[in-house]
């Protein structure tokens, strides 16, 4: 990996020489009028950085993002960068990166940045050494891989991580990797996927800080998961492939906030949804919904396209496969490509597929049938498209935003443990964001508040 050091010649005045290793400086200008862009759509991150501006909330303290490094993410750093932080950023998914913004972020906004769009696993990992190398006080992850690369080199399980990451980890004494997590005083973690691993980690007792879970956060969750996953998910289907939904039988893995946002927008387009589940209540509320519900191997052999979003591993296998329709296409929105068993396509084909489109591979089985892969099974709505709107992730950034001033604040005090951001912020950022739509709601009267907080009335 080549750090770059000395900013190229720009079409305008280059505010950066940090660190970097990004695609191509010069296309800083277009990622600045997308970040731009993303910004009008987010008026709740806006407002937070406005005060942060003021404040200073973070000012000196070191923090590392692992996050997709897209227009909506540019946002979240600068305010940041507004609060006084001092970032380090890389990209969490190899094909999630913008490289216009990543550009923009370096030359215009003094970001260290490292992500570069289709960049190979060494790359990846040499990016996230990037990150540890910042020595964060505040880490920002979205699927935990900072987090527990820290943690494997803190607990000398160097075997645990990639090579990239032993390299770097061994050059260091064991009193310095473990003094790696001396100075951390918590972090945050975006995704369903993460807060599996960190709740593992708690668990297992190998957390060593404070995490804020803001997935679990209703004005994250409820929006972002369901509204945002939903359209950017057919959004990178359709880019994709460029096929009809309508009359389709579509697939969805998984009934989640994710599934359910997916599920009810290929309904909108007119394709016949079927659920797939191993959790009976959210079978139940899928079945209530007008949905059909089937195991995935009745599913496997009359579907048409197949969307796994449960965060899981193999949930499509050898035998789906082996049963599905010539023509079938997977795609994946789950944080990881762990949801298709990609290996085993790849030995029922003997070999890789053939491009067929940006992002398509297909797949020629020895029986003639074709079965194509969008975006190499890692998330569809990044990689084929553009990721979720601005507007839904004005809520999700607004969490991560307030979980670093809150972790600052609170952190030296909390156990190591994952945490719930607390319940006013997130009504906060919801009133926000709807006086922000010009929309106004009801408050409750003294009465009615004394009401609910008694007992005594009744029947």
């Amino acid at each position: 990996m080549v750090i770059e050091t000395e900013p190229k010649a720009s079409a305008s005045t280059s505010v950066s020489n940090v660190e970097c290793d990004i695609k191509d400086r010069s296309l800083a200008d277009r990622g600045r009028r997308r970040i731009e862009w993303a910004e009008a759509e987010m008026p709740v991150l806006r407002q937070i950085c406005e005060r942060f501006e003021k404040e200073k909330p973070l000012e000196g303290i070191r923090l590392a993002a692992c996050l997709h490094v897209t227009a909506e993410t540019a946002n979240l750093m600068r305010a940041l960068k507004a609060a006084g932080a001092d970032l380090a950023l890389c990209a969490s998914n190899p094909l999630s990166t913008q490289d216009d913004v990543a550009a923009a972020l370096v030359e215009h906004y003094g970001v260290a940045t490292y992500a570069i769009k289709g960049e190979d696993t060494d790359s990846y990992y040499s990016h996230i050494v990037a990150a540890l190398n910042h020595r964060p006080q505040i880490t920002m992850d979205d699927g935990a891989d900072l987090v527990s690369s820290m943690l494997f080199i803190a607990l000398d399980r160097l075997n645990d991580v990639h090579p990239k990451v032993r390299d770097w980890a061994s050059q260091l004494t064991a009193e310095e990797r473990h003094a790696l997590l001396d100075d951390v005083i918590g972090g945050s973690e975006e995704t369903t996927t993460g807060v599996i691993r960190l709740k593992a980690m708690e668990k297992a007792g190998v957390l060593k800080f404070p995490i804020i879970a803001v997935n679990e956060s209703d004005t994250k969750h409820l929006f972002d998961n369901r509204y945002g996953t939903g359209q950017s998910t057919i959004d990178g289907v359709l880019r994709a492939t460029n096929i009809l939904l309508a009359g389709k039988i579509l697939v969805v893995c998984g009934y989640g906030w994710c599934g359910r946002g997916i599920a009810m927008r290929a309904r909108g387009m007119g394709a016949r949804v079927v659920v797939t589940e191993v959790q009976p209540v959210r079978a139940l509320e899928a079945v209530m919904e007008g949905f059909e519900v089937m195991p995935l191997m009745d599913a496997s052999r009359i579907a048409d396209i197949f969307i796994t979003v449960t965060g899981d591993l193999n949930v499509i296998d050898r035998h789906h496969m082996e049963v599905m329709k010539d023509g079938a296409i997977m795609a994946n929105s789950g944080h990881f490509n762990d949801e298709i068993n990609i290996p085993a396509l790849e030995e029922l084909a003997g070999g890789r597929g053939q491009e067929v489109r940006d992002f398509v591979e297909g797949f020629k089985l020895p029986d003639g049938r074709t079965i194509y892969l969008l975006a190499d099974g890692r998330l569809v709505n990044l990689a084929a498209a553009e990721g979720h709107p601005a507007s839904v992730m004005d809520m999700s950034f607004a969490n991560q935003s307030l979980a670093a001033e809150y972790m600052v604040k609170n952190g030296p005090s909390l156990e190591d443990k994952v945490y719930v951001i607390p319940q006013e912020l997130d009504h906060e950022i919801a009133r926000i964001k709807l006086l922000s739509m010009g929309i106004k709601i009801d408050t409750l009267t003294e009465e009615q508040k004394k009401y609910l907080a008694s007992w005594e009335s009744g029947t």
